[in-house]
């Protein structure tokens, strides 16, 4: 994991930090962190295979026997590793 380093930040916000923390039952690191994962990944975000599952059900989706017509056509041929050399 990546590690960051935040310079000169005031006294004040630090302090909050720290009761912010006290109050959520962890450490100040900790309570930093999960600032910064709930703001940059909001849990209301969209995930593109739900967002294509909503569309799909919307549209009508497939029935059983096309479904198994897309199952037959797909290529079943395992994937081959990547080579780096």
């Amino acid at each position: 994991m990546a590690n960051v380093t935040v310079r000169n930040l005031p006294d004040e916000v630090h302090r909050a930090l720290r009761v912010r923390a006290a109050m959520h039952g962890r450490s100040t690191e900790a309570e930093i962190r999960d600032i910064l994962e709930t703001t940059v990944r909001p849990p209301e975000r969209v995930k593109l295979g739900s967002l294509l599952a909503s569309i799909a059900h919307e549209a009508g989706g497939l029935t059983d026997a096309e479904a198994e017509h897309f199952n037959q056509l797909r290529d079943k041929t395992p994937a081959e590793p990547m080579s780096f050399e």
